[in-house]
Formats: C-alpha cells, sequence, structure tokens
C-alpha cells in the first residue's frame, strides 16, 4: 500500500473513532440529563392519586403505554432536531410519574426506602458494569439482535396477558426475565454505539434509557417481594 493511502485510511479511521466517542459521550450526557425529569415526574407520581387505576386495573395501563409508544415515535421522528430532544424529556418525565404507583406501593413497607435505593444502586452498578464491558472490549453484540427482539415481543405479550389473568407467579417470573433482558439490551445498545451501529445520540439516549427504566422497576418488584417488610 502506498504511503498516501496508508495515511488515508489511517487518518479515516482515526475520525470514525472520534465520531464513535462523540456520540457514545453525548449520549452519557443526555442519559445523565433524562434523570432530572424523570425525578421530578416520580416526586409528582408519588403525590398524585392513582385511585383511578382500581377502577380501570386493566385499561389504565393499556392507556399508558399507548401514550409513551406515541412519544417513542414522537422521539424516533424528530430524532434529527430540537424537538426530538424536547419530546425525549417529555418522555422521560412522563415514565418518572408513571413510576408513581409503584413508589407508593413500596413505602407502605417498613424497608421500603430501603429497597428503592438498592434496585437504584443495583440498576447503576449493572449498567456500569456492562457498558464498561461493551466500552472497553470494543465486542461487537450485534449477534443478541434477534434473540432480543424475540424476548421483548415474548415479555409484552405475557405482561399484557397478565394484566388480565394478575397471576402474582407470573408477574415475579416476567420481572425475573426483564432484568436479564433488558441487561442484555443494555450490552447491545453500548457496543452498538462503540462499534458505530448507532450514530445519533438520541435514539441511543432513548435505548439505554428504557433499558435502565425497565431494569429498574424489574429489580424494584423482585425486591419488594422478597425482603419488602410490611407493617
Amino acid at each position: 500500500m502506498q504511503p498516501e493511502l496508508r495515511y488515508s485510511s489511517r487518518t479515516a479511521q482515526t475520525g470514525l473513532a472520534l465520531g464513535r466517542n462523540k456520540v457514545l459521550r453525548n449520549t452519557y450526557w443526555m442519559l445523565g440529563l433524562t434523570m432530572i425529569p424523570t425525578l421530578f415526574g416520580a416526586m409528582i407520581g408519588m403525590s398524585t392519586n392513582f385511585a383511578f387505576l382500581a377502577q380501570a386495573p386493566i385499561m389504565g395501563p393499556l392507556v399508558m403505554l399507548a401514550v409513551m409508544m406515541g412519544l417513542l415515535f414522537g422521539v424516533s421522528a424528530t430524532r434529527n432536531s430540537m424537538m426530538g430532544i424536547a419530546l425525549l424529556f417529555l418522555f422521560t418525565f412522563v415514565a418518572g410519574w408513571w413510576l408513581g404507583p409503584m413508589l407508593q406501593y413500596a413505602l407502605h413497607f417498613k424497608n421500603g426506602a430501603q429497597i428503592i435505593g438498592t434496585a437504584a444502586a443495583g440498576t447503576g452498578m449493572i449498567f456500569f458494569t456492562l457498558a464498561g464491558i461493551a466500552t472497553v472490549t470494543k465486542k461487537d453484540f450485534g449477534f443478541m439482535q434477534n434473540f432480543l427482539f424475540v424476548g421483548l415481543v415474548l415479555l409484552i405479550i405475557a405482561s399484557v396477558a397478565n394484566l388480565f389473568f394478575a397471576v402474582p407467579a407470573a408477574s415475579l417470573a416476567i420481572s425475573a426475565v426483564a432484568v436479564l433482558l433488558f441487561s442484555g439490551f443494555i450490552l447491545f445498545d453500548v457496543s452498538r454505539i462503540v462499534n458505530g451501529g448507532e450514530t445519533n445520540y438520541v435514539m441511543a439516549t432513548m435505548g439505554i434509557y428504557l433499558s435502565l427504566y425497565n431494569l429498574f422497576t424489574s429489580l424494584l418488584h423482585l425486591l419488594l417481594a422478597f425482603s419488602g417488610e410490611r407493617d
């Protein structure tokens, strides 16, 4: 290879690496910022009266799922503009607010605040460990895509079905599977950024945020079931 071609190839590779690092850095910054509307939403959610859920235990979650899916499509459609960022923050605020019923339930336990903290710490530990593995090894975990997609579809179907049947054991099994599934999504999503498969930091942030959100709620559900101390 001629010196000019080698230099050109090396320059292109350096440019790609810098671009990937920029997407990863922007994603982490944006992910940190999304925690602000999430916390505000959660605080409002904890003081919201969710009595209407008792009257519509099935319809309420389904309506909220439809709202959040609509916001997701909105973020995807406007991902290259400031509107995409605004909708992302709106989505995280609504997601935080929707944590209200679960947080209210958790705080009825004597050790509820401790369990919430443990679930948050566990979520953070899992994220930093898996993100570190994907970043340091630079291994392409793209082979997990089909498995994760099928797993997600089955998890959604099982979750919707359990809204109607309300089987406690099934609910715990769904949460356990969700912990494994969304841990896999974290590894997959960070790997895509590191290896250049995802170049839009808004969509990258959305993907990782959804994994963290579902990972937290699933861990919280399991911890409440197995270590919650009722008053």
